[in-house]
């Protein structure tokens, strides 16, 4: 193995340029796909090496597919992240415009920061320290990135697809998802590597219903907008039944045994307890109540066209994320028994299965707790259900062993700016994400026949 050499400087100002480029891909019909081309075009200048020694493919419009041969076969390792963003209200008030990509008292601030282009970066960064340095990996490594992940486009689903028509079963696969984070859970103090084991599905309805139209002087008693917001209320967060994964218990027992005091023990006792556990996080409301059950919040409502003018008809989007161990079908059937109105159609425009859970007690979940000893000494690795949804979900469909996890440091104010306001991310978070990668990297064993558990 040649020597590695130090990272080179000036990682910030790369994000800060990746950040410029508005990559909003639900904006397309406004924007176009310019900037998605000029940041393909950005990462060639950025990473000379990456672009020179490894093989880049183009699979649909946003699919960048880049193959490093390794030196010797064997499944292979594939990098994950999106380069695309969600858009910028823009009546929100941001301290820096959210495209400008300003650096200010080592921060960079901007859309993308954290989600994804920041994670995104630290692989780019590790991968060309490497190539600097003249190593070479023990295995094949890939670095999949998208151009469509927020609006659920089809480049990582193609990308998948040409994986499994050519054989290929990563042996790992490291996307974005949980963070290094403070407070775990709101009782939990410490740190904590959250790493996703496990991904929600996802689910779109559309609730829809017919009524008799006219002026809003003499209405009925049933408006179609009424039976709308009747059924919308019937969605309330009772509507499933809290049900903890596997991966939340496992949660539990890696806290517990990194948690001092009293809370060990009840950590032990919800972990022992899955009941327990469900009530408990269900009533704590947010992220712990997500972690244990399938959420429902209508997103969109629609109906009319004036003021004094009763609607013929209204309808209501309702986005659902569904927790690993239930269908698709069960949920559709679950809605439309909560509604109990036979005039309110639903109809399903998108569906994700959950996806399977990946083991913690094989080489490839220690690989990710060694690389993380290396980036952040002392922070446990911690497995948990991944609420959103990720590209990584179309590889855990035929791969075992899918994680989520961007190596970066993210208070709560951070997680909180994903998708909102002030967006930003440490430039020492950064470099020790680079630093996991490398690390990652590294340390991929060579291609064993025997199985690889612990």
């Amino acid at each position: 193995m040649a020597g590695v050499t130090a990272p080179r400087p000036g990682i910030a100002e790369r994000l800060s340029e990746m950040i410029r480029l508005p990559t909003v891909s639900a904006e397309l019909e406004e924007r176009g796909t310019a900037p998605f081309e000029a940041f393909v075009g950005l990462i060639a200048e950025q990473y000379p090496l990456v672009h020179e020694k490894l093989a880049l493919e183009r699979h649909t419009a946003f699919g960048l597919l880049f193959h490093w041969k390794g030196a010797a076969p064997g499944d292979p390792l594939v990098l994950m992240a999106h380069y695309d963003v969600v858009p910028v209200d823009e009546s929100d008030d941001w301290t820096h415009p959210p495209f400008a990509g300003v650096i200010a008292d080592d921060i960079v601030y901007g859309r993308g920061a954290l989600d994804d282009k920041g994670p995104l970066i630290v692989v780019l960064e590790a991968v060309e320290n490497l190539l600097s340095s003249g190593f070479t990996p023990a295995r094949d490594v890939y670095l999949s990135f998208g151009g469509n992940e927020e609006t659920f486009g089809d480049a990582a689903r193609e990308i998948a697809r040409v994986f499994r028509e050519r054989g290929i079963t990563p042996w790992l696969v490291v996307d974005e998802g949980g963070a290094v984070v403070d407070a775990p859970l709101p009782f939990v103090p410490g740190r904590a590597a959250m790493i996703g084991v496990g991904e929600k599905g996802v689910m779109t309805l559309r609730l829809s219903a017919r009524g008799d139209g006219g002026h809003a002087s003499a209405p009925p008693a049933l408006t179609a907008v009424r039976r709308i917001a009747r059924a919308v209320d019937r969605l309330g967060p009772r509507t499933f039944r809290a049900r903890p994964s596997k991966a939340v218990g496992r949660m539990l027992a890696q806290l517990a045994a990194q948690t001092p005091g009293p809370v060990r023990h009840l950590l032990r006792l919800l972990g022992a307890v899955p009941p327990l556990t469900g009530g408990l996080f269900a009533a704590l409301g947010g992220e712990p109540a997500a972690l244990v059950r399938t959420t429902v919040a209508a997103t969109m409502q629609s109906g009319g066209t004036a003021a004094n003018v009763l609607p013929s008809a209204a309808s209501a989007i309702v986005n659902l994320r569904i927790a690993l161990g239930e269908t698709t079908q069960q949920t559709v059937m679950r809605v439309r028994r909560r509604i109990a109105d036979p005039d309110v159609t639903v109809t399903v425009i998108e569906a994700s299965e959950p996806s399977p859970e990946s083991p913690t007690d094989n080489v490839q979940f220690a690989l990710i707790a060694e690389a993380l000893a290396v980036s952040h000494p002392g922070v446990a690795p911690v497995p948990y259900v991944m609420m959103a949804a990720t590209d990584s979900r179309h590889f855990h469909r035929f791969s075992p062993a899918v994680y989520r996890f961007a190596p970066l440091d993210m208070s709560n104010a951070q997680r909180a700016s994903i998708h909102g306001v002030d967006e930003n991310v440490e430039i020492a978070a950064l470099v020790r994400g680079e630093r996991f990668h490398r690390a990652l990297i590294e340390s991929i064993p060579p291609h064993s026949p025997e199985p690889e558990s612990l």
